[in-house]
C-alpha cells in the first residue's frame, strides 16, 4: 500500500514537473537567475532546465494548423537588468540547413531563421521584432499598428549567439531591458510570440496566431510572457561621441584632409520615454541610394537611411494616402533643389508612451550654406491608444528660416480589429490636414485620405479616397502628386486549390484601379489599372504572375524625360503586358526576372528587368541587377540601362565588409562604395569606407574623384 502511495506521489510530482516544463499553453514564465549566462548558444547552464519550456508550435505554412514537424523549444530567464532567451531548434536534416548570411540587418527571408517578437506595454499594436539564423547573423526591427510601421533599419543593443550539432541549430539571445521601453511596474505581462521557418520544408510555424490571416507582427494575436519582477533598465544614460578622419580628392586637385566629431547621447527621462541629443550629425558611413532613371512625371522617392532619425520614426508617421507623407525626414540634412548636403548642428528628440498616449517630438537645427540658409526643423506627433487595437492622433510640423516659415496641422484615426467576422482582419481609417505657408496665399491647401481595408489570406479589399489640393504644401514632407483627387480600389483573391498538389496558392486580382481627378476643377486627369488573370506561388517557393495594365494620362504640361525627350500636351490611352518570376530564394543561387511591352506617350516602350544572387557560403555573397528601357518614340529612340552589383564578406557576425557599384545610362556615372564594418562590442563601431565616382561619357572611364574616410564611435552606458 505504502508503496502504490509512493510510486502515485512520485508519478504526480513528475507530471506536475513535466506538465510545467513543457508547457502546452498561451503563457510563458520567465524564470528569475542570478546565475551567469555565458553567450555561446550551446545552452548548457543547469538554469535552461529549470526554466519553464514551450513547444507547442503549429504550421502557418506549409499545412496550417498542422503541428510542425520540426520539434522547437523556447524558454526564458532573466535578471533585473537583462533577458536571455533560448531557443532549441532541432532539424531532422540539419544538413539541409540554409544559412546563407552573417551581416547586421541580414536578409532573413532566404534563410532558417527565429524571429521573436516582444511587446512589452501588450498594447495590441507595437512592438520589438528580433531575428537571428544558424550563423548568429542579427536583425530587428521597430513594429508599429500591428506591421503598419515595419522600421527594418532600427538597431537596438542586444546580442545572440548560436551552435549548430547534428541534433539542429541553437540559439541564445540577451536583450538588456534598457534596449526596450517598458511600464513602471513591480510586475509585467508582455506580449510574445515566436516564428520559426525551416527553408527546406518551406514551413513557416508560430507558437500563436498561426492562422494565415495574421502574421508574427500581429501583436494582438500574440501569447503572454509573466513571470517579469522588479525588472529595471540599469543604463539610464548612453553617449555615443564619433570621429571620422580621411582624405578627400577631385581629380585635378590636391587631396584635402577631412575630419569631424560630434556624438549623440540617449537619456532615459523615464522607464517609457527616451530623450536624444546630437551634436555636429555624421552620416559618413551611410551607403549610397542606389540611382535611378526617372520615366515618370513624379519625384522619385528614397527610404530614410540615417541612424538618428530611424529609432522611434514610426512615433513620427502620418500619411494622407497615395505614398505621400506629412514628415519626412529626408528632408532636413539635405536640400532638395540644390541636392546638398547640409550639416545638422545640433538636435533633440523625445519619444515613448505614457500610459496609453504615444509621444513623438523632434527639433533639428542645419547650418547654412550659400545657396541653403540655416533652417529649424520641428516636430510634435501624439497619438492615443483606444478600443483594442485603435488610435486617434494629431501632428503639426514646422520649417524655420529668416523671413519664411512653413507649419502643418493635422488628426487622424485608424480603428483597427482582427476579429471582425470572427476572425477576419478589418481596418478602416481617416487623416486631414492642411498647411500654412508665410510667404504664400493660403488657399486651397488642405489634403485628407480615407480607407477601408479587408487584409485578408483568401481574400483582400482595399478602398480609398485621398485629396491633396493646389496648394498643399508640406515643405518636411513627400507630396508624390498634388492637386489631384484620387479614388483608389483593389480586389484580391488567394485560393489554395487542393487539387493543384504543385501549387500553394493562387493569385487573381480582378481589378486595381486608380482614378485621378483634378482637385480643383474635378476634370480626369488619369486612369491606372491593372488585372492579373493569373499569379501562382508554387510550393517549391517559386512564383510566376501576369498582369494587364492600362494607362490614361491627361497632360496638361509637357514634361522631359532622359534630358532630351519631351513628352508633348495630349491624352494618352497605354496598354501593357507583364510577366514576373521569381526562383525560391532559399536556395544557393536564385533570380528574378521583369519583363513588360507596351505604349508609352507616344510611343512604345519595352523593359526587361532581371536579379541574381549566389550564396557561396556563409561568408560569400554576390548578386547584380539589371534593367532595360527601350523606347521607341516620334521624338527619337532610346535606351535608358541601370546596373548593380555587391560583394559581400562576413568573416563573423561583428566583421563584414561589402563593395557596391551601380551605373545608368542617364548620369553616365559609375559609383564605387566600399565599407568594412567592425563591431568591437555592441552599440560600437569602426568603419573602414572608400567612395569613387568616374564619368563614362564619351565611351571613355574617368576618375572623378575619390573619398577614403574612418570612422569610429564607441558607446559609453551610465
Amino acid at each position: 500500500m505504502l508503496n502504490q502511495k509512493y510510486r502515485n506521489c512520485l508519478f504526480l510530482v513528475f507530471f506536475l514537473t513535466h506538465s510545467f516544463l513543457f508547457a502546452s499553453t498561451d503563457t510563458l514564465t520567465a524564470f528569475y537567475s542570478k546565475t551567469k549566462i555565458k553567450l555561446d548558444g550551446k545552452l548548457n547552464e543547469a538554469v535552461w532546465q529549470e526554466a519553464m519550456h514551450i513547444r507547442n508550435f503549429t504550421q502557418r505554412e506549409m499545412e496550417e494548423g498542422k503541428p510542425a514537424t520540426e520539434r522547437t523549444e523556447i524558454a526564458i530567464v532573466y535578471s533585473s537588468n537583462k533577458m536571455y532567451i533560448a531557443v532549441w531548434a532541432y532539424d531532422s536534416e540539419v544538413e539541409k540547413l540554409s544559412a546563407s548570411k552573417m551581416n547586421r540587418d541580414f536578409n532573413w527571408g532566404s534563410d532558417d531563421n527565429i524571429e521573436l517578437i516582444l511587446s512589452p506595454f501588450n498594447d495590441n499594436r507595437n512592438g520589438y521584432l528580433f531575428v537571428t539564423n544558424p550563423n548568429g547573423a542579427r536583425a530587428d526591427v521597430l513594429v508599429s499598428n500591428e506591421g503598419t510601421g515595419f522600421n527594418k533599419s532600427w538597431n537596438g543593443i542586444w546580442d545572440v549567439a548560436t551552435s549548430i550539432t547534428d541534433e539542429g541549430w541553437f540559439a541564445e539571445f540577451e536583450i538588456p531591458f534598457s534596449t526596450l521601453k517598458f511600464p513602471k511596474q513591480s510586475e509585467q505581462i508582455w506580449a510574445l510570440n515566436i516564428e520559426r521557418n525551416i527553408r527546406h520544408k518551406r514551413e513557416q510555424i508560430m507558437w500563436q496566431g498561426w492562422s494565415r490571416q495574421f502574421d508574427i507582427e500581429k501583436i494582438s494575436q500574440a501569447g503572454k510572457l509573466d513571470g517579469l519582477k522588479n525588472i529595471e533598465s540599469k543604463e539610464k544614460i548612453e553617449i555615443k561621441p564619433y570621429v571620422t578622419a580621411g582624405l578627400e580628392k577631385t581629380s585635378g586637385e590636391k587631396a584635402d584632409f577631412i575630419y569631424n566629431y560630434g556624438g549623440d547621447v540617449n537619456i532615459d527621462i523615464s522607464p517609457t520615454l527616451k530623450l536624444n541629443l546630437t551634436a555636429n550629425t555624421d552620416f559618413g558611413q551611410v551607403e549610397d541610394d542606389q540611382a535611378q532613371i526617372n520615366l515618370s512625371r513624379f519625384s522619385l522617392y528614397y527610404s530614410e537611411k540615417r541612424d538618428f532619425f530611424l529609432d522611434g520614426n514610426s512615433q513620427f508617421q502620418m500619411n494622407v494616402g497615395g505614398g505621400s507623407e506629412l514628415f519626412y525626414s529626408r528632408r532636413i540634412g539635405n536640400d532638395s533643389e540644390t541636392e546638398q548636403d547640409v550639416p545638422i548642428l545640433f538636435g533633440a528628440r523625445i519619444f515613448g508612451k505614457q500610459n496609453k498616449t504615444n509621444i513623438g517630438f523632434l527639433n533639428i537645427q542645419t547650418d547654412g550654406l550659400e545657396a541653403v540658409p540655416t533652417t529649424n526643423f520641428s516636430v510634435l506627433r501624439v497619438s492615443q491608444d483606444i478600443w483594442k487595437q485603435s488610435t486617434i492622433g494629431m501632428i503639426v510640423t514646422s520649417k524655420i528660416q529668416n523671413g519664411h516659415h512653413n507649419f502643418v496641422y493635422g488628426a487622424d484615426f485608424n480603428y483597427s480589429t482582427s476579429t471582425f467576422l470572427k476572425d477576419k482582419n478589418l481596418q478602416f481609417s481617416g487623416v486631414i490636414a492642411q498647411t500654412y505657408t508665410s510667404d504664400s496665399v493660403n488657399v486651397d491647401n488642405t489634403a485628407y485620405d480615407i480607407a477601408l481595408s479587408f487584409p485578408n489570406d483568401w481574400i483582400e479589399l482595399d478602398l480609398s479616397l485621398n485629396d491633396v489640393q493646389a496648394k498643399f504644401n508640406p515643405e518636411m514632407g513627400y507630396i508624390r502628386r498634388s492637386n489631384a483627387r484620387r479614388y483608389h480600389a483593389e480586389l484580391q483573391f488567394n485560393p489554395r486549390p487542393k487539387f493543384l498538389s504543385l501549387v500553394r496558392n493562387l493569385e487573381i486580382k480582378p481589378v486595381e484601379i486608380s482614378y485621378y481627378v483634378n482637385s480643383g476643377t474635378n476634370k480626369l486627369e488619369s486612369i491606372l489599372y491593372e488585372w492579373r488573370p493569373l499569379g501562382i506561388m508554387f510550393k517549391s517557393g517559386e512564383f510566376i504572375e501576369l498582369n494587364v495594365q492600362y494607362y490614361f494620362d491627361r497632360l496638361t504640361e509637357s514634361f522631359a524625360i532622359l534630358d532630351t525627350i519631351i513628352i508633348p500636351v495630349g491624352d494618352y490611352l497605354d496598354s501593357r503586358m507583364e510577366v514576373q518570376f521569381n526562383t525560391f530564394s532559399g536556395r544557393k543561387f536564385f533570380a528574378s526576372l521583369n519583363a513588360s511591352k507596351g505604349e508609352f506617350y507616344t510611343g512604345k516602350r519595352n523593359e526587361l528587368k532581371a536579379a541574381v544572387a549566389w550564396n557561396m557560403n556563409k561568408h560569400w555573397n554576390l548578386s547584380a541587377s539589371w534593367a532595360k528601357n527601350y523606347l521607341y518614340l516620334p521624338q527619337g529612340d532610346a535606351v535608358a540601362t541601370e546596373l548593380s552589383g555587391r560583394v559581400s564578406y562576413a568573416y563573423s557576425p561583428k566583421l563584414n565588409s561589402g563593395i557596391f557599384g551601380q551605373w545608368n545610362s542617364e548620369d553616365e556615372e559609375i559609383l564605387l562604395n566600399f565599407r568594412f564594418n567592425w563591431i568591437p562590442k555592441i552599440g560600437s563601431d569602426f568603419y573602414f569606407i572608400v567612395n569613387q565616382e568616374f564619368s563614362t561619357a564619351d565611351n571613355n572611364i574617368k576618375l572623378l574623384g575619390t573619398t577614403i574616410m574612418t570612422k569610429f564611435v564607441w558607446r559609453f552606458a551610465l
